[in-house]
């Protein structure tokens, strides 16, 4: 006979539910807690956490009483079993023969839960420590319980006569498609996947991914459009995983002969936030819902949690906030690094400018290594530990990878001396310039990120400059003399990129009327994405006391740029004079000359404007707002 097991961590309403379960089954309920010793009970009315040894022989006499209950008519057995090895114990009996219904929420409700109850043993201060225990199963049903209890006991009765439809569709298997579906799935939201196929070209692509990870979730798998729309629950929830560009626009054309009113698109690739705003209008006029959300951590934080930032309605984001919370990475207090950022496209123009900064970070990182490499003649490793030591410091989730890039080893050699100096990109940098002179921001360190790997693109051309003006690059200091220094100025270089960054977000919130809030999108900046780091995670509190304000404005950043100033226009100069180029550092440096000059050479150019096209120009002995115009050749 069957046992079914209805387990999580407490205040979940495995009690609840397993009643209502057993008399639905026609079963015997049974209550773990209720198999605990004495000892065990008492611990825990005291707020004390159980230990391994403390469950011994209380999953002992669960296992036996399993092996009974299989026997004869079978049961619903309400357990935590938070650990994998708990479950291993308990699994006395074949296992065709328990089903495992696994019921989970976010942290926050469960803990509102627990406070509510009365004269329960198990204090709500103890429910950190299930959530930290608990290993959730890839196996079994999994059950979301923030819904009423009808509605989770519709969910549970519609898996168990194999006829549910699954809350979730995922189109795209590539790369970032494959491991946000796994991380779906994993986290206990059933997903359908559909992918193209193509002769000759993608074949079996769902088919062979669903294949590969049985092991891990039965993944429903569609390579046909009908029957994969036919799968997903009503109102369908669909998330594109598609190379931005007319792919996006081709697949909601695909999509829309089953498209129904109220169904929801959720665009996950780099798309153009342009394209964002006028897709979710087009789409509006037909009833479909549509949001357009920015997700960054590569392969591995899609798989393990992204840091996700979609932009949308209000009506979109209460469907589907809860599941993109579930899945995205955490922060250092046990918050998901996913916020509703705002309206329309302002979810894929805060990833575009992430991106940006990310470019800035990036080339940062290595002008540092350049000018390790070559001006003082470091080896990779050298290099490795210095910036191993500089990331104790700086907690730079890029620096950290740049370290094992340094020390990857490759036929008795290092790596990094074998590949090709010709830097890819896939746009959003350049998009981040554009909005920039769109909306008249200063955008020096991440433009010159963009350009600087655009002339790093010139390889064949960059060598025949060699041969034409000769290698002028000096080796003109040691790693000693050079380290304390270029530390400094590589951190102004990343507070004045990150200031950039914001400032640009600032002014596309005031005109878009986004109302961004810059250290919310910070703290999801924190864990799950590329640009994580110390100085992220310092930004918060920043942001949050003055959020309108450039970072630059701040005091505790001018008392930083301060003392770290004298060092990057040091570098800066030195390093140019040795023959190396210092795009990022130079254009740093460049900024904040111009921010903090209070005299600027732009007087000179609204002369020659009013000189050549009489576009008039305001005085400093007038109010401002007043224009004039002189006639230059009036003597």
């Amino acid at each position: 006979m069957q046992v079914y097991i209805v387990m999580g961590v407490s205040g979940v309403g495995k009690t609840t539910i397993g009643k209502l379960l057993a008399e639905e089954l026609g079963l015997k309920f049974y209550d773990a807690d209720d198999f605990h010793p004495g000892i065990n009970r008492e611990k825990m009315k005291n707020g004390i956490a159980l230990k391994d040894e403390d469950r011994e022989e209380w999953l002992e006499t669960l296992a036996s009483n399993i092996l009974e209950w299989e026997k004869n008519s079978g049961a619903v057995l309400a357990c935590s079993a938070l650990k994998e090895e708990y479950r291993k114990q308990l699994q006395s009996v074949p296992k065709q023969n328990i089903t495992w219904i696994f019921l989970h929420s976010e942290y926050d409700v469960i803990h509102k839960r627990l406070s509510a109850r009365k004269d329960h043993y198990f204090k709500p201060e103890l429910l950190r420590s299930q959530f930290d225990t608990l290993e959730m199963p890839k196996y079994g049903f999994h059950i979301n319980v923030d819904g009423s209890v009808e509605e989770i006991m519709a969910a549970i009765l519609a898996k168990l006569q194999g006829n549910s439809k699954a809350p979730v569709g995922l189109v795209g298997l590539g790369v970032m498609g494959k491991s946000l579906a796994i991380n779906l799935a994993t986290k206990g939201v059933d997903v359908s996947v559909f992918n193209r196929h193509v002769e000759e070209l993608e074949v079996d692509i769902a088919k062979n991914f669903a294949a590969e990870n049985k092991s891990i979730y039965d993944f429903p798998w569609f390579d046909n459009m009908e029957k994969f729309m036919t799968s997903l629950e009503r109102p369908r929830n669909i998330i594109l995983m598609v190379n931005a560009g007319p792919a996006v626009d081709l697949v909601i054309e695909s999509l829309q002969p089953f498209l129904n009113e109220d169904d929801l698109i959720i665009d996950g690739g780099n798309s153009h936030y342009k394209d964002t705003i006028r897709r979710e209008k087009e789409l509006k006029k037909q009833g479909i819902l549509f949001m357009g959300a920015g997700i960054s951590g590569g392969e591995e934080g899609a798989r393990k949690g992204p840091s996700i930032m979609p932009g949308g309605s209000d009506e979109a984001y209460n469907r589907v906030g809860g599941i993109l919370e579930t899945i995205a990475a955490r922060d250092k207090n046990g918050d998901p690094c996913c916020t509703h950022v705002g309206p329309n496209g302002a979810g894929h123009f805060v990833k575009m400018l992430h991106n940006g900064v990310e470019y800035g970070e990036m080339q940062l990182i290595s002008e540092a290594y350049h000018l390790l490499r070559f001006g003082a003649k470091a080896s990779p490793e050298e290099i490795a530990s210095i910036f191993e030591n500089w990331n104790r410091d700086m907690k730079s989730f890029l620096l950290e990878i740049s370290v094992d890039i340094l020390r990857k080893r490759e036929d008795n050699g290092f790596l990094i001396d074998k590949i090709l100096d010709a830097a890819k990109q896939k746009g959003t940098g350049g998009w981040s310039t554009n909005a920039a002179l769109e909306l008249g921001v200063p955008l020096d360190t991440i433009t010159a990120a963009v350009l600087a790997r655009n002339i790093s693109g010139k390889k064949q051309e960059r060598t025949q400059a060699v041969e034409m003006y000769g290698n002028n690059q000096q080796a003109f200091t040691s790693v000693e003399e050079i380290s304390e220094g270029l530390f400094n100025a590589f951190k102004a270089g990343s507070i004045i990129n990150h200031a950039i960054g914001f400032d640009l977000l600032l002014e596309a919130s005031k005109s878009y009327n986004w109302n961004l809030n810059l250290s919310e999108i910070a703290r999801i900046w924190t864990n799950g994405c590329i640009i994580r780091s110390q100085l992220m995670e310092e930004l918060i509190e920043l942001l949050k006391h003055s959020p309108s304000k450039n970072l630059l404005m701040n005091k505790e950043i001018s008392k930083r740029i301060k003392e770290y100033q004298p060092h990057l226009n040091q570098i800066v100069g030195n390093a140019i004079n040795a023959g190396f180029p210092m795009p990022l550092m130079s254009s740093a440096v460049n900024y904040l000359h111009s921010f903090t000059s209070a005299q600027s050479s732009a007087n000179m150019i609204q002369a020659q404007r009013d000189y050549f096209g009489a576009h008039t120009y305001e005085r400093t002995d007038k109010a401002r707002g007043e224009f004039f115009h002189t006639d230059w050749l009036d003597n």
